[in-house]
């Protein structure tokens, strides 16, 4: 064991965070904690690391261990550039590395006893400056720095230059070059893109030490870590494997609790109605053991209503009106930035139920992609065309849809006149803006909150295209989720950019991949981009032998047939779904009108009308039978 947390408890004022926490870490372990936001995942760790003192409980690393630890945000003010920067963790080997150099010099002066305590000396440095890798230093800055996104001729760039999401990296990049034997890491995949969280990812899992991170990032946390601390009520539970072993362990648990406590209230009810029926019969040894009966129940240790999961934030998108099959045609677009070209020869074709995400490194143009779409940039060159009954509705990363004068309530009334104040608040509530919350205004809202309004927006505009830049930004895992599961339920078309692969995964139909100023297209969700990622672009880039070439082409044309094939079949199946639902639906309606004219005078004394109706209800049930019985088939097979 290299890190063990004891009892931890924090309270702020009255308010409990942390209550009783207690979980350890072994050698070479990578573990995550999780929780909701506001659970205190970061709280706990500046606890363990000193920065916030405990209420009670201690957190004890092994003895003559080193820890290391990233924080959200980094203020560094130095002068020195990115690479100077990253060099002063490399400081004590370069000193060495100078001892040596000097010792060799002086050798060969000396002699005798001199130069053999010399020798000894420069055979230990040697050892010491072999085994810390002393001779690669230079090439280890260089890997972690591009492996973190920077290119090379950004290193000699001053830190005072950078924005705080560069900062972060390069404070990063010094903690992974200390090599501490425990990494703490708070968000440490909030300013990097794909391929950079990829190689972090990679360096994290071959790491030799300990690795305790907090991330809202589940594919990461899928691939990195092995252990999973959940802090949910103040209280830490630990359970073993990834992220998604994880999230089916707790729904078991939670539906065994679940049942339990089900089960422990049918109890209750069934014993609260025998003592009510043993004194309603008014005699003394019924009363005397219905007072028995109700010391038993005052006894019983009663179970805690489990918290519903995904039940406090609830999102429904549902188009207003139908879109025409091709919902936009892109030709051509170009964009550049002064003399910086972002993207040309860009062609996009996404038709109605297509769910596409735009992914790519960043600074690739994927915003400003987003923005054209949206009239909020013009392009330089390209036709763009929207198709017939076409109703865009936009989720900006950066809000600029939200008005940060307003109060929340006013940003709805405005937008939705016609709404009333309680349906204003009931909308706001389903996104956690409850009592006064609805009259802050915008501008003193956090990121996440700005988020949730827009969300909110997006969901009344009743848009039969949605636009979303970054939608999962600042939300917490479960508002993930929800916003997942809404998504893959709406009937309409999503064109959206994010960096979160579990999201992009879980949501996405197809993948374009803003590569070299170009589209590169995937007909699938991202496990199917990563599989053919190599493939596509060897073939884009010409790199590819023509037989290998040909071989590969002929691979990914199938898998595009029968990705189209599927997609055709399974939209089938739910026109058939649809219309089986219609005709049950009309024929149960005629069924009951037929029930109504039966009770009529005039037709149940027509024997005639009679056994006319009489045939057709049965007609009717004969016909029922086959659609309920062909409905579960599509059900089934849906």
């Amino acid at each position: 064991m290299i890190l063990s947390c004891s009892h931890l408890s924090k309270a702020f004022g009255s308010k409990s965070v942390i209550a009783d926490a207690s979980f350890h870490i072994e050698d070479h372990e990578k573990a995550a904690i999780v929780g909701i936001n506001g659970a205190g995942k970061s709280t706990l760790l500046k606890m363990i690391t000193g920065e916030l003192p405990a209420d009670s409980g201690e957190a004890v690393l092994a003895k003559g261990k080193t820890l290391g630890y990233l924080a959200q945000h980094q203020d560094l003010t130095s002068q020195r550039t990115i690479f100077e920067e990253l060099k002063k963790v490399k400081q004590p080997l370069i000193d060495m590395e100078e001892k040596i150099r000097g010792l060799e010099q002086a050798m060969k002066g000396a002699s005798g006893q001199e130069l053999e305590d010399m020798l000894s000396l420069y055979s230990r440095l040697n050892h010491e400056f072999e085994d810390a890798n002393g001779y690669a230093w230079k090439s280890e800055i260089t890997g972690v720095l591009k492996g973190l996104g920077f290119e090379e001729e950004e290193f000699s760039k001053p830190i005072s230059t950078l924005s705080g999401g560069q900062k972060t990296r390069v404070f990063l990049g010094k903690l992974l070059l200390s090599r501490p034997d425990v990494i703490m890491l708070d968000e440490p995949t909030n300013h990097l893109d794909m391929e950079s969280i990829a190689w972090l990812e990679t360096y994290l899992i071959n790491y030799p030490g300990a690795v305790l991170i907090v991330a809202h990032d589940r594919y990461f946390l899928d691939r990195v870590v092995t252990k999973i601390i959940e802090l949910d009520g103040g209280r830490a539970t630990v359970f073993q494997g990834n992220y998604t072993a994880y999230s089916q362990k707790r729904a078991m648990l939670r539906e065994a609790k679940m049942k339990a406590w089900l089960n422990q209230q049918q109890e209750i009810r069934h014993q609260e109605e025998v003592i009510a029926k043993l004194k309603s019969f008014n005699r003394e040894k019924s009363i005397k053991r219905a007072e028995s009966r109700e010391k038993l129940l005052e006894k019983m240790d009663r179970l805690e209503k489990p918290a519903e999961i995904n039940d406090e934030m609830h999102i429904r998108l549902e188009p207003n009106i139908l879109s025409g099959n091709d919902v936009l045609t892109v030709r051509g677009l170009k964009k550049a930035f002064g003399p910086q070209l972002l993207f040309e020869n860009v062609d996009m074709d996404i038709k109605r139920g297509e769910r596409v995400a735009l992914i790519g490194s960043n600074g690739t143009g994927k915003t400003t992609i987003l923005k054209i779409l949206n009239r909020l940039v013009e392009p330089d060159a390209g036709e763009i065309r929207l198709g017939s009954r076409v109703h865009i509705g936009y989720y900006d990363q950066e809000h600029q849809v939200l008005h940060m004068e307003k109060t929340l309530f006013d940003e709805l009334q405005d937008t939705y006149p016609n709404m009333d104040n309680t349906q204003i608040r009931s909308v706001l509530a389903a996104f956690l803006f409850t009592g006064d919350d609805v009259f802050k205004r915008i501008g003193d809202l956090s990121g996440g909150e700005r988020g949730r309004v827009s969300l909110a927006k997006l969901m009344l505009s009743e848009a039969n295209f949605l636009i979303l830049d970054e939608p999962t930004n600042h939300l917490d895992i479960t508002s993930k989720e929800i916003l997942e599961d809404a998504l893959i339920h709406y009937t309409g078309t999503v064109l959206y950019v994010s960096h979160d692969r579990y999201f992009i995964n879980r949501t996405a139909t197809r993948i374009l991949d803003l590569k070299n100023q170009s589209l590169i297209n995937y007909i699938g969700n991202y496990d199917y981009y990563l599989e053919k990622k190599d493939v596509m672009e060897s073939l884009q880039g010409g790199e590819k032998k023509k037989e290998e070439a040909k071989e590969a082409v002929s691979e990914v044309k199938l898998d595009w047939k029968s990705q189209k094939e599927e997609q055709a079949r399974k939209r089938k199946l739910q026109n058939e779904l649809k219309k089986t639902e219609e005709e049950i639906s009309s024929l149960e309606a005629r069924d009951g009108e037929l029930d109504e004219q039966l009770t009529l005078e005039e037709v149940y004394t027509d024997h005639q009308r009679v056994r006319e109706i009489n045939d057709e209800k049965t007609s009717i049930a004969g016909r029922l039978e086959e659609l309920y019985a062909r409905w579960e088939e599509l059900a089934e097979e849906a």
